[in-house]
């Protein structure tokens, strides 16, 4: 008999694992198999976009080049140390703030899990099923842990997709990693040690935010490296009289935790963005999108936003600025509703100017109201309501039940846009047209060479990553 079988049966985090280990691909069917592939190429298309932008570039200059046996970094040159190349990765695809989102959890998985993977899959034969399927496992164990933790008080403090990250992160690497039970479990109750993530940011607009998706990665590779060597973990890690949940939640676990226990994985409920900001500001951009197109060059006197109490009771969504970074900006949705209906798009653009005065203007005569009929909602859907009142008197309204994703077509429109630069418009199409068969493709780790430029020799001996 296994000695870990009474174990892992007897703790929270030993069932999680045990079923985490034992999904298959032809179980969980081929819806989550597309919806992962969807949130796979949407994760590439922000990691290529925000290449250029500081934070991907500080993260990259860290990475320690491993010609022989290294691991890819998305959109750059050479080979690098796997932990390293995921850290970049997963701080690419954090950086324009408009990666794949999981409101029950208030999460963002894909940055976690696909940049695990991506460097996982370099350094042992692996399938593109097996992949997917690493990944759908991924986001499920963040999603139903972070449901069962996160709370409006929580939320204020802890970043929900640093908390969750690592259990996410060390769920999907056990598997493709081939981990046994015993390895696994302990990998996972160490990753319980790497929980971390301060929401000081959305006050300030510091870059810490882009990095949390990095730090849960990079431990969490550490976690699955020292559990192959045989370190241990506390099983208990969850439910413990000092585990995660007595420190973060403040309570012992009450709900009964068990992956693909919801009626459907909880990747069918996550949603690529539309706009490249908070989850929060979603809905009310799109909204006053709407009513940006039935202005027709007329002022706007004031602005009424209505819409959650989660979204109101978010660090840093009720803000009205003054704004010193654009991240502050991005967390506003008065700011996002004012500069939508100020330039009447919905794009980065939005927030390359903090100080204009239109923006401005709309600012301060917007007021933020939570509907409590968009509450009871949330998190299923998430709904907002933009109410203005014109110069003349007349007075428009836009409302959304629910917050529209990013559909098919425009994931595949945005990757390609911002792949092609980097890579070609050969190598863009290949890219995407490799994601498309994944399921079918014999070497997953084929997937982040394609996306790496090819090194002159000069280069990669300095460690340099060019674009």
């Amino acid at each position: 008999m296994d000695p870990m079988q009474g174990r892992t049966a007897r703790t929270v985090a030993g069932r999680l694992v045990d079923s985490a280990l034992a999904q298959t691909g032809q179980a969980l069917g081929a819806a989550p198999m597309e919806r992962a592939q969807a949130c796979l190429l949407d994760y590439l298309s922000c990691a290529f976009e925000a290449l250029p932008l500081p934070w991907s570039e500080q993260a990259a200059r860290l990475a320690v080049p491993l010609p022989a046996g290294g691991a890819c970094i998305v959109g750059r040159a050479g080979g690098y140390v796997p932990a390293d190349a995921a850290f970049a990765n997963a701080v690419a695809g954090h950086g324009l703030v408009r990666e794949d989102m999981h409101a029950g959890s208030v999460a963002h998985l894909g940055v976690i899990v696909w940049p695990t993977l991506l460097a996982l899959a370099q350094q042992r034969p692996v399938s593109g099923r097996d992949l997917l399927v690493a990944a759908i496992v991924g986001y499920e164990t963040g999603a139903q842990i972070g449901r069962a933790v996160m709370t409006e008080a929580l939320g204020r403090l802890f970043r929900p997709t640093g908390l969750v990250g690592p259990f996410a992160a060390v769920a999907a690497g056990a598997r493709l990693a081939g981990l046994d039970g015993e390895q696994a479990l302990n990998a996972f109750a160490l990753a319980g040690n790497c929980c971390g993530g301060l929401n000081e940011w959305p006050h300030t607009g510091a870059s810490e935010m882009y990095f949390h998706p990095g730090f849960a990665v990079r431990n969490a590779m550490a976690c699955l490296a020292l559990a192959r060597q045989g370190a241990t973990g506390s099983a208990s890690i969850l439910e413990g009289q000092a585990g995660f949940f007595a420190a973060y939640a403040r309570a012992p676990l009450a709900v009964e935790l068990a992956l693909f226990a919801r009626g459907q994985p909880e990747i069918m409920a996550v949603f690529n963005k539309a706009v490249p900001a908070c989850n929060f500001a979603q809905s009310p951009c799109q909204a006053a999108l709407a009513l940006a197109a039935r202005l027709q060059g007329r002022q706007v006197a004031a602005v009424r936003i209505e819409t959650t109490r989660a979204a109101l009771a978010y660090p840093g969504c009720s803000a009205t600025g003054p704004f010193e970074r654009a991240l502050q900006a991005k967390m506003s949705i008065p700011f996002g509703v004012a500069a939508t209906l100020a330039r009447g798009q919905v794009a980065e653009a939005n927030y390359a100017d903090l100080h204009d005065p239109e923006v401005c203007r709309l600012l301060a005569a917007t007021t933020l109201a939570e509907d409590p009929a968009y509450t009871a909602a949330f998190p299923a859907r998430q709904g907002a309501r933009v109410t203005v009142r014109l110069a003349d008197g007349q007075v428009l309204s836009e409302a959304l039940d629910d917050v529209r994703a990013a559909d098919d077509a425009l994931i595949r429109a945005r990757f390609l846009a911002a792949a092609a630069p980097v890579l070609g418009q050969a190598g863009a199409q290949r890219i995407a047209g490799f994601v498309d068969q994944l399921q079918h493709a014999p070497d997953a780790g084929e997937l982040a060479r394609l996306c790496a430029v090819p090194a002159a020799p000069e280069e990669h001996s300095l460690g340099r990553t060019p674009l």
